[in-house]
């Protein structure tokens, strides 16, 4: 089944609380990938993961981190992909 869903954290350590979203997904029978990439120390590569979703069959974007308000310019919303953004518990 090809992924839906792109959840897209900023380190291997929010996965603590990201993997729940990949949990509900995988639940409700919705595909889903998982990538790494950080919106402060690779901005052109995290930007090109949310820009490319799309064209990969990507419907929604996931992402997740310490500092989620760098998400909003790394990965904006596009017309044919959402893109939702959540602060991690831990960072407060």
């Amino acid at each position: 089944m090809d992924p839906k869903v792109l959840i897209l954290m900023g380190s291997d350590s929010d996965w603590e609380v990201m993997s729940e979203t990949r949990k509900a997904l995988d639940e409700m029978g919705v595909a889903s990938e998982v990538h790494v990439s950080s919106a402060h120390r690779t901005p052109e590569r995290t930007g090109k993961l949310a820009r490319e979703a799309a064209g990969r069959g990507i419907l929604v974007v996931v992402c997740g981190a310490g500092a989620a308000a760098t998400w909003r310019g790394s990965a904006p919303p596009r017309p044919s992909c959402r893109c939702s953004a959540c602060r991690s518990p831990r960072a407060t």
